[in-house]
């Protein structure tokens, strides 16, 4: 290997330096929009590839894929999903407030539903992309620059005499900051940039009589009217967002909810979630007010029905909507963009300004632009009218040349030599010839028909109206109220033709006051079978079938139909469950699944204890793990409205074998798998927090394990079968903990 060729680096230093190239790509050059024409590189790029190929708004429909490729190939070697997607968007109208992009064929919709691929779907530019966006792209209004491969030249940004970033909004991630620009209403941001043009020193707070807060394309209501003028002088904020609702007359006296319009971050998947978070609102027993749900949306319009019982409040049930659901939703605002080649998070008034400073900047070069070719025009049509006069003269020259050199040395400066003249007087006035170069090269291409009256009348008009014009662009030059006149004239051209109204409500809305039902507390059994499913029932149901119920079941006890379950498993974990969670009804209920309710798997852990929380709170509890680690917790550790907690820590390899309420219990008898048992007092037994791992009850062999733990009371015998033979406990030999216990032969 050459060793010429070998960087030596720090790697640490490499690395911050490419990922700092690298975010500063993301930031610039991928994922925040331009603050001039509010567009993000890869949708400037299919724009431009769009009008370069030729597809307008009033030419065909052209293959979607053909666009893709052809700017991924010229523009954006980034893949072509981005370019899809980005071509995607921006012709979606729930999406985008002024869609860019006319689209033939599956292109989505507002429930999720993607498009279909880009060899099926067409698309071609709409009419105010081609009016507004890319007009003047001919007339040298903005940079161009290499592409990737500089092989084609491309706009470093678009001539676009809108304030796109407004209007369409933006959303983007780059590394380490993002953007979230909300959608506002056109003619609402046309009348605020004139009014800037107006005013250059015009407040946010003035701005917003004009801009009334965002325009969402899905309609809406906007509840915090009275946070907008912060969010829009800092350029950040949270926007709430609410559904429309209206009440409908059904049959029998019902009430139909009828969601017409959704929140803006409902948009997709989130319909199918919140009609999933409805339905779950009636199945969990949150309400029991609803009788049928239905998404009867169509191309119209949302149209989401929620059927009510015929006593239910409407009123209510749509405040438990904002509470529970995403029918009230929030929109994070952040109005982060490139602006002067650097990301930077600006407020309402900064936006309008870097887009009328834009359209200064382009108006300037464009009227230059258009100044000079007029100044041109002006020279030729001044040197052709002079040559009308002289007409006769001009032909004797030519006729008199030798070539077009020495006509043009003699019509620029006067120049006779070798020319032939018929009279002195031609040769005389030919001398004092002095067209301008320009002027030479017109009068030599110039055609005979040209010679006509009518011709000639015409090309004094025609240089009148130079002139015309010639005046007209040095005043929008010169002078800044002309040039802002001009273009709050093409806005107000933008506004007539393609302003529409208003969508999205702005008011001060009333939190939404939600009135649970209060439920009667009361005393009910929770019973769990062998299989894991399990129920409650109300007192007077369990004492008619108390045998059976005892029978079969494994779990039988009493809790409140307010409190929750305790779930303890031999991972030493806690999963608590609401009682209301559980199935309420009939003895003959097959019940839930445990796991169905709770964090708890079946799969991956073993219930140990199960009780109530009230229980819990009444005692103490006592755990042992196979390891022989043991310790007594206060039962309100175990309190908590988590809906997992760690009970107890565990050593490695160990588990929890038992746990239980410490009532009337006064010894505990540990079993191993080798056959050792040992009882000692609990009192031995020393009280530790939950986090803590415990004592060691008993001195095990090598590889023993407790395997059972039993409890006695004082005067009441405990008899257990151990190898198929009765045993009573309280006769063990009494020990104390820590020891190794003795060996049962039986």
């Amino acid at each position: 290997m050459d060793e010429s060729r070998i960087i030596r680096t720090e790697y640490s230093e490499e690395m911050q330096k490419s990922f700092i190239d690298y975010a500063m790509s993301v930031i610039i050059a991928r994922a925040l929009p331009d603050a001039r024409d509010g567009l993000k590189p890869v949708q400037r790029r299919t724009l431009y590839d769009m009008h370069e190929l030729g597809i307008r708004y009033d030419r065909p429909y052209r293959k979607s894929a053909r666009i893709v490729g052809d700017t991924m190939g010229k523009y954006h070697p980034h893949g072509d999903s981005s370019i899809y997607d980005a071509l995607v968007v921006m012709s979606q109208d729930f999406k985008k407030g002024l869609p860019l992009i006319d689209g033939h064929g599956n292109f989505g919709n507002i429930e999720g539903d993607g498009a279909a691929a880009m060899r099926y779907t067409e698309a071609r530019l709409q009419k105010i992309t081609q009016e507004a966006f890319l007009s003047d792209l001919d007339k040298d209004v903005v940079d161009f620059v290499p592409n990737f491969d500089e092989t084609e030249k491309e706009p470093s940004v678009l001539p676009v005499k809108i304030s796109n970033l407004l209007v369409n909004g933006s959303e983007g991630i780059a590394v380490g900051m993002a953007t979230s620009i909300p959608p506002h209403n056109l003619g609402e941001v046309i009348d605020a940039t004139k009014a800037y043009l107006q005013n250059e020193n015009i407040t946010t707070a003035e701005l917003m009589r004009y801009i009334k807060g965002p325009d969402f394309p899905t309609g809406g209501i906007v509840i915090n009217k009275d946070e907008l003028a912060e969010i829009y002088e800092t350029g950040m904020g949270k926007i709430k967002l609410r559904g429309k609702v209206e009440f409908e007359k059904a049959k029998g006296g019902k009430t139909n909810v009828v969601i017409t319009e959704i929140p803006y971050t409902m948009i997709g998947a989130n319909i199918s979630k919140f009609l999933m978070d409805v339905a779950a609102l009636s199945e969990t027993k949150k309400t029991q007010d609803i009788v049928d749900i239905s998404n009867q949306s169509s191309k119209e319009g949302i149209r989401i029905v929620i059927e009510l019982r015929k006593d239910a409040d409407p009123e209510n049930f749509v405040n438990m909507l904002y509470k529970k659901t995403r029918l009230e939703d929030t929109f994070g605002v952040n109005m982060l963009a490139i602006y002067n080649g650097r990301p930077e998070t600006m407020s309402l008034r900064q936006i309008i300004k870097a887009s009328v400073d834009f359209q200064f900047e382009i108006a300037t070069r464009k009227y230059t632009n258009m100044l000079a070719k007029e100044l041109e025009r002006k020279e030729i049509q001044e040197g052709l009218i002079k040559a009308c006069n002289v007409i006769d003269l001009i032909i004797e020259i030519l006729r008199g040349s030798k070539d077009r050199a020495m006509a043009k040395a003699c019509l620029v400066e006067g120049k006779i030599d070798g020319i032939k003249f018929r009279t002195k007087e031609s040769k005389i006035m030919a001398t004092q010839l002095c067209f301008t170069e320009k002027q030479a090269n017109a009068i030599l291409e110039m055609r005979l028909y040209k010679l006509i009256g009518l011709e000639i009348e015409a090309l004094i008009n025609e240089h009148e109206d130079t002139m015309a014009n010639i005046y007209r662009y040095e005043e929008i030059l010169e002078k800044r109220d002309a040039m802002a006149m001009v273009i709050s004239s093409e806005l107000d051209g933008f506004k007539k033709e393609y302003a529409k109204a208003r969508k999205t409500v702005i008011e001060n809305g009333q939190e939404a006051v939600y009135k649970e039902k209060e439920i009667e507390e009361m005393e009910i059994i929770f019973l769990m079978d062998r299989f894991g499913y399990a129920k409650t029932i109300d007192m007077a149901t369990y004492e008619r079938n108390k045998e059976a119920a005892d029978a079969e079941n494994k779990y039988v006890f009493t809790c409140k139909n307010t409190g929750r379950i305790c779930l303890f498993t031999n991972t030493g974990q806690l999963h608590t469950i609401k009682v209301m969670d559980l199935p309420f009804g009939k003895f003959r209920d097959k019940g839930v699944p445990i796991d169905n309710v709770s964090n708890f798997s079946s799969e991956k852990e073993q219930i140990v204890y199960i009780t109530s929380q009230k229980e819990l709170n009444l005692c103490q509890v006592l755990f042992v793990t196979a390891q022989s680690m043991m310790k007594i917790v206060d039962g309100g550790e175990f309190d908590v409205a988590k809906r997992t907690v760690a009970a107890t820590k565990l050593n490695d390899g160990d588990e929890v074998v038992s746990v239980v309420a410490l009532r009337e219990q006064r010894n505990i008898v540990l079993q191993t798998k080798d056959g050792y048992f040992l009882r000692f007092p609990i009192e031995e037994i020393p009280e530790k927090k939950k986090g803590a791992v415990g004592v060691r009850g008993m001195k095990l062999g090598d590889k023993d394990l407790i395997e059972q733990v039993y409890y006695t009371r004082n005067a009441v015998e405990t008899t257990i079968e151990y190898k198929n033979k009765k045993m009573v406990l309280n006769n063990l030999k009494p020990g104390k903990r820590d020891t190794k216990g003795t060996k049962v032969r039986v």
